[in-house]
């Protein structure tokens, strides 16, 4: 079938690349690069933040971010529907701005708090730039772009250490909080200067209720998921905050089959969205485990005699940052697949290339170039799954509903990585040899480590069978593209 939005979007859109096209690509990566050094520059100073707020709450000051976006989200996509998605991104950075603020001055713990849930909105970018690039480009360059705009941030995490590091020396960790003001702000100006209004709005009012109840219970079940194995799985605290979650939401799902415009519709996902997101869950988890275990053997030194181990020196940095290398080139070829052949076909290869690359780990554990190519390939299918998730989702959506959904697929993403991060973190943690650490942290047995890099092919080759049962619709529906260049999506 043809893209939805080819049949319904007004107006005209830019259907070639030009020098305009290229300036609006980079302002809407610019104002993806903000969630990166949003969310994950203040964890370079985490040592000198507890210090400073003489507190010992790491995984608080660690996931507060990430928790704040699984709040904003449903409600910031929701309103770039009904409000315009240029107007909503520019909210949305600018909170991010004044969230940095917040911290920089943060007299307290708590302050320092409230300022990370305000940076956790630039979370909202990602998905607002990708239903954005869908309303104001035909769908062959709107999907080409997606896989630019959602990987390209992903240099920042090769470059961002040589940079951040020699301003944290001279000024200190609230340098990190300046830049990352400044950041924001000059990416709402560049957007609030280049980037068109998206053409499409919806109708209806906003279900703040709704938006509370998914908002609040996401993040609770989440920080549950993320802090339970530092603060206590069983304590009163968390015992509590998951029980508040999943009361939300119950309350979310009961209150969105009876009102008449629910904050996300479950009753509007069709096949396609809901095969993409259970392909999604599945692939992020899998991808976002294996980027924390190559994290977690690098810093291990071979000699040490348990089997596995990379450390050693530069090496390190090499191994580091073939993933986020990977992402840039797997997502901008996916979006380049995409245009001629549909997104189906880029998400089942990004999960087949994750899955080769997850088990040959078995051997790349102990073998450092192995494990630097590994790294690559499982970066190749990070970037290209994402790109691809958001154009299939997106693309078989009514483009009035096009942030909702692609604000779903965001979330859907944070849940699979956050979930199953923890399942291979309790796995390293059931494993780990007694009285054996590396720079205090403790270590596990090899048995653990290739229990963990299974898990994780295992989720890929799950992964595998909605992906390929897109790629079969797609192939099937009525007037599917048989040439190079026509736009198609599974139906």
């Amino acid at each position: 079938m043809k893209d939805m939005l080819e049949q319904s979007a007004p107006g005209v859109r830019e259907h070639r690349w030009s020098k305009r096209l290229v300036l609006w690509a980079a302002v809407l990566t610019l104002a993806n690069v903000l969630a990166d050094v949003a969310i994950g520059s203040p964890m370079m100073v985490l040592p000198q933040l507890l210090e400073h707020f003489d507190t010992d709450q790491a995984a608080w000051l660690n996931a507060s971010a990430m928790l704040a976006g699984a709040l904003w989200s449903p409600l910031l996509a929701k309103c770039s529907d009904i409000f315009g998605k240029r107007r909503v991104l520019i909210g949305t950075l600018l909170l991010a701005c004044a969230g940095a603020l917040v911290c920089l001055v943060a007299p307290n713990v708590w302050i320092f708090l409230v300022g990370r849930l305000l940076q956790g909105a630039a979370f909202a970018a990602i998905f607002i730039t990708v239903a954005l690039a869908r309303q104001i480009w035909t769908p062959g360059v709107a999907m080409a772009v997606i896989g630019i705009v959602t990987s390209g941030s992903a240099v920042v995490g090769v470059i961002e250490p040589f940079l951040m590091q020699p301003l944290i020396d001279l000024f200190g960790f609230r340098s990190v909080f300046v830049a990352a003001a400044l950041l924001a702000a000059a990416a709402a100006l560049s957007v609030r200067a280049v980037i068109p209004e998206s053409p499409i709005r919806g109708t209806g009012r906003i279900d703040l209720v709704g938006a509370l109840l998914i908002g609040g219970g996401l993040g609770s079940v989440l920080a549950y998921i993320s802090l339970g194995g530092e603060l206590g799985w069983l304590s009163g605290g968390m015992i509590a905050l998951l029980a508040a979650g999943a009361a939300a939401l119950a309350g979310w799902a009961f209150l969105a089959l009876r009102v008449e415009e629910p904050i996300i519709d479950i009753r509007a996902l069709t096949r396609p969205i809901l095969l993409t997101l259970l392909a999604l869950v599945l692939a992020a988890g899998s991808f976002r485990s294996m980027l924390q275990l190559t994290g977690i053997i690098a810093q291990v030194p071979p000699g040490l005699g348990l089997g596995y181990g990379l450390g050693d020196g530069e090496a390190v940095a090499v191994l580091l940052a073939a993933p986020n290398l990977g992402i840039v080139i797997g997502g901008t070829c996916a979006g380049w697949i995409a245009g001629r052949f549909g997104p189906a076909v880029p998400l089942l290869g990004g999960i087949a290339v994750g899955a080769v690359a997850t088990f040959a780990m078995l051997a790349g554990v102990s073998v450092l170039p192995l494990a630097v190519a590994c790294g690559a390939m499982i970066g190749i299918a990070a970037g290209a799954i994402g790109a691809s998730a958001y154009n299939v989702a997106t693309g078989v959506e009514a483009p009035e509903r096009q942030g909702t959904t692609a604000g779903l697929v965001s979330v859907v993403m944070a849940l699979g990585s956050v979930v199953f991060t923890f399942v291979g973190g309790e796995v390293l943690k059931a494993t780990q040899i007694a009285g054996t650490s590396v720079d205090g942290a403790p270590v596990s047995t090899v048995a653990g480590v290739y229990g963990y890099v299974a898990i994780a092919g295992v989720l890929f080759t799950l992964a595998a069978v909605p992906a390929v049962m897109l790629v079969r619709s797609r192939s099937a529906a009525p007037g599917a593209p048989r040439r190079p260049g026509a736009p198609a999506v599974a139906r």
